[in-house]
């Protein structure tokens, strides 16, 4: 080390002596790195187990060899291994500091001595390299070894001994020693050693046999291996646990290994031996069974039955399998033909994604509604299997086949007739003489929506046509019976756009089902469907009645005494008393308020309450008009394919057509166009006469469509709002009515009618969806009004809002009429706010006086 003031080796020593240490590092990682790489290697497959898995003689030449790589590997890291200088760690400090100081401050005064002047100058030289100085740092070593380890192989090394601390064993390294002892052990005599290992699916340890007592128990399956060393024919095996009586090898064999799969005892004969008695505890096979009071169908049909499997070790697998019940099917109408076969209908089972499966309860949750089984009386049975392969059943449960049910007469005759035509071709002819039946002269209102009646038609037409052609294959019966499922859902859901029918239709629903004794979870669906019902109808009537005080402005006066104003909130109370007395079982109340509330709404006049909506209702008029006219062009469309099929066919029925579904495609079709001076360009004369004459060509169609297109385009560009989910979804609906509209264009134009008639369908789906989201939207913006505001002062029942923005009760209700939980679950905060007060009132310390209140606002709720 240089010769250095003293000060500045004071200030040096700590960051001189990491350097130093860090330049050992580098040296001994780089002259040594191979040799704590096999080291690492080494160390870890032995706490890994390799010694179980290689013989004795292989492992003692693995571990020799290794040794002697090991030691040629040390003597060449040795051989060029220095050790570091003080020196070499103050250079390389020095190294990484401007001008290089501390080599500056051991440098002597060559030229000048004795000249005061030079000296002066050197003194000035040596404060400034100690002021240099004082800025030295310790050297980062520089450790990286790819240069010399291009294959990263260390980093292999390093990775096998991180697994073995972490899955490995480091007492494992001891049996090395053992090994020594037992190669000294050859030399004295015979000795043998034995491990049993359970099946990997128990997740139970593996076994040393000679630390076993003299009786233990095993699970079946269980490998046992035995190893003898020293003289041959000196150790000898005898057993009853492996049931073995081919491929049997001699007794006396060094290593054997077989399976345990009964209890029976196992010896080991000659100098140290030792027997056991071995209890095979047997692989039971799982168990599985439905748990059918626990099970229940929605009202969409959707199947939900709870099973629950049990197994020692867990299950793995399962599915459930159902098949008809012939001897239990009433023969009779449809069914009375003999069945196409089938195959039975598998299904998998849910498992636990996380937790144990020794025993657990799942749901299997599916819809089998468009099954050709649908409410036909079928077998369950349910199959679980474990690890071992084995399999438990559950005994078969006899049920009918969960499904959607249908109250609609029509759609529940359709359903009906598709199940007859699933069950057997033969049945063609009979379903279409009765579907000629029930579509000849129907009344007007029997089926909702009109269109539906002409799907039914070219239903008609359709397997009419494959059964005299001779092409009523398979693959087509199931087109025309998917056709059918279609058009049943058309009908039991109804048109959208008649909100009245629909309600109606949900009162039928939900008395039908109240009568037929359903259950609770049917009849909280069926009640849910009349309040959405019932919104939808309640919007077409706001939008009546502010058309009917347009009309009015003129009349002076108007009889209030006989008009009937309720708002939404005393409905709300109808539907809600329903309910409570549905769900207290007292149906025959239910039914006679439900009647009620059907006779009200029929007769409700109803005033729209809050100002701004004027935008959002002339948009959805418009919406409904586009809608009228789409579903004109659809039946015009339907009637040109009809016409292409059996030609004059429409001639003669064009009277009867046009009073059910004519008009929608004619009359209200160009009305629509020109009421708003938004059309293809011709006049209403024009119009007017091809909707009236023959078919038109698929050109005009087009054209038609097309415009309406663009009609539609302006609409959904002019929609109020913009920033709610509703909006949002306003648009998305009305852009894929949009594209539909586009792909019944071409097809229309590629004189494709099937496909524009089905493209046309979706569209019009479309916009109802969007009607929907429209109106919901309405809604949400005049509940944003605070204080009813904008509505006008004139009104009768009118008060003004109090300090904090509320509203106060209309009629005999006392509290403001705004929804104060803001979309919360009422019912599940109204049974947190019952459970709170019953909390309250058995409370001792709290003040009599308030408890008597809880009390009473427990004995009144």
């Amino acid at each position: 080390m240089p010769d250095l003031p003293e000060t500045v080796t004071r200030r040096l020593r700590l960051p001189l002596a990491l350097t130093w240490v860090g330049v050992l590092a580098e040296r001994l990682a780089r002259r040594f790195w191979p040799f704590w790489s096999l080291c690492a290697v080494i160390m870890g497959a032995l706490m890994l187990g390799v010694q179980d898995v290689f013989s004795l003689e292989l492992l003692w030449t693995l571990l020799v060899g290794s040794a002697l790589a090991g030691l040629g590997l040390a003597i060449w890291g040795a051989w060029g291994f220095r050790w570091p200088r003080k020196s070499e760690a103050l250079a390389r400090m020095d190294a990484i500091l401007p001008q290089r100081p501390l080599a500056a401050l051991a440098d002597q005064q060559a030229v000048g001595r004795g000249d005061a002047a030079s000296e002066r100058l050197w003194a000035r030289h040596q404060e400034t390299m100690r002021t240099a100085a004082e800025a030295a740092r310790a050297v980062q070593p520089d450790l990286k070894l790819s240069r010399r380890d291009p294959f990263g192989m260390r980093y292999v090394a390093l990775l096998i001994f991180v697994v073995a601390m972490l899955f490995g064993s480091a007492w494992r390294l001891g049996e090395v020693r053992d090994l020594r002892g037992s190669g000294a052990a050859l030399a004295q005599g015979p000795i043998w050693e034995g491990w049993i290992e359970p099946p990997t699916y128990t997740g139970l340890p593996s076994l040393y046999l000679a630390d076993q007592a003299e009786a233990f128990e095993v699970p079946e399956g269980s490998r046992i291996t035995l190893r003898f060393y020293g003289e041959l024919g000196a150790l000898s095996l005898a057993e009853t646990v492996s049931g073995r009586t081919e491929a049997l090898g001699a007794a006396t064999d060094a290593e054997q290994s077989f399976e345990m799969t009964q209890s029976g005892e196992l010896r080991i004969a000659g100098p140290g031996g030792k027997g056991w008695t071995v209890a095979v505890r047997p692989d039971l096979a799982p168990q599985i069974a439905l748990v059918p009071e626990d099970g229940r169908t929605s009202f969409d049909g959707q199947m939900r039955q709870v099973f629950k499997a049990v197994d020692d070790y867990g299950v793995t697998g399962g599915r459930a399998t159902i098949r008809l019940d012939m001897d239990s099917v009433e023969r009779r109408f449809g069914l009375r033909a003999e069945p196409e076969p089938r195959e039975p209908i598998t299904l998998t089972l849910p498992l636990p994604i996380a937790g144990d499966r020794a025993e657990f309860t799942e749901t299997l949750v599916e819809n089998l509604s468009t099954h050709a089984w649908a409410h036909l009386p079928v077998t369950l049975t349910l199959e679980a299997e474990d690890a071992a392969g084995q399999t438990g059943r559950s005994a078969a449960y006899h049920m009918p086949l969960p499904a959607r049910r249908f109250f609609d007469p029509v759609a529940a005759a359709v359903i009906e007739l598709r199940r007859d035509l699933l069950w057997a071709r033969d049945n063609g002819p009979r379903v279409a003489k009765v579907i000629r039946a029930i579509s000849h002269a129907p009344e007007d209102k029997l089926f909702r929506p009109a269109s539906a009646y002409l799907r039914l038609r070219f239903i008609l037409r359709r397997l009419e046509t494959a059964m005299e052609s001779g092409t009523f294959t398979a693959e087509r019966r199931d087109e025309i019976a998917e056709a059918m499922w279609e058009l049943a859902v058309l009908i039991e859901d109804g048109d959208i756009g008649d909100a009245l029918a629909r309600m109606q239709q949900a009162q039928e629903r939900l008395s039908e089902a109240m009568r037929n004794g359903a259950s609770a979870e049917e009849i909280a669906e069926l009640m849910q469907e009349l309040r959405d019902a019932t919104q939808d109808y309640l919007r077409q009537k706001m939008q009546q009645a502010q058309r009917e005080q347009e009309d009015e402005l003129d009349s002076p006066q108007r009889d209030e005494q006989n008009q009937m104003e309720l708002t939404q909130q005393d409905l709300q109370d109808m539907m809600d008393r329903i309910q409570e007395l549905m769900e207290q079982g007292r149906m025959a109340e239910a039914q006679q308020a439900l009647q009620e509330f059907q006779e009200l709404m029929e007769n409700l006049q109803m005033a729209e309450r809050g100002q701004g909506g004027s935008e959002g209702q002339e948009a959805m008029e418009g919406l409904a008009e586009t809608l009228r006219e789409q579903q004109g062009l659809s039946d015009q469309a339907f009637r040109d394919l009809q016409e292409q099929f059996n030609p004059g066919a429409n001639s003669g029925q064009s009277s009867q057509n046009e009073g059910r579904s004519g008009g929608e495609g004619r009359g209200q079709s160009h009305e629509g166009q020109n009421g708003r001076g938004e059309g293809s360009g011709q006049t209403p004369g024009e119009q007017q006469g091809q909707g009236e004459g023959q078919p038109g060509s698929e050109a005009d169609l087009a054209e038609r469509q097309e415009a309406l297109r663009r009609e539609l385009e302006r609409q959904r560009g002019n929609l109020p709002g913009g920033g709610s989910q509703a909006d949002e979804a306003t648009r998305e609906a009305l852009g894929r009515a949009g594209d539909a509209m586009e792909g019944a264009e071409d097809a229309l134009r590629n004189n494709d009618l099937a496909g524009a008639i089905d493209q046309q369908s979706q569209a019009m789906e479309a916009l109802r969806e969007g009607m929907r989201s429209l109106g919901e939207a309405m809604a949400e913006r005049q509940n944003q009004q605070p204080g009813g505001q904008g509505e006008s002062e004139g009104a009768a029942g009118q008060q003004r809002a109090d300090p904090l923005g509320r509203t106060p009760g209309v009629g005999r209700h006392t509290g403001t009429q705004d929804n104060l939980l803001q979309g919360e679950d009422v019912y599940r905060r109204a049974r947190e706010l019952l459970d709170e007060i019953r909390r309250r009132s058995g409370e001792g310390d709290r003040p009599e006086i308030e408890r008597n209140y809880l009390e009473r606002l427990l004995d009144r709720f």
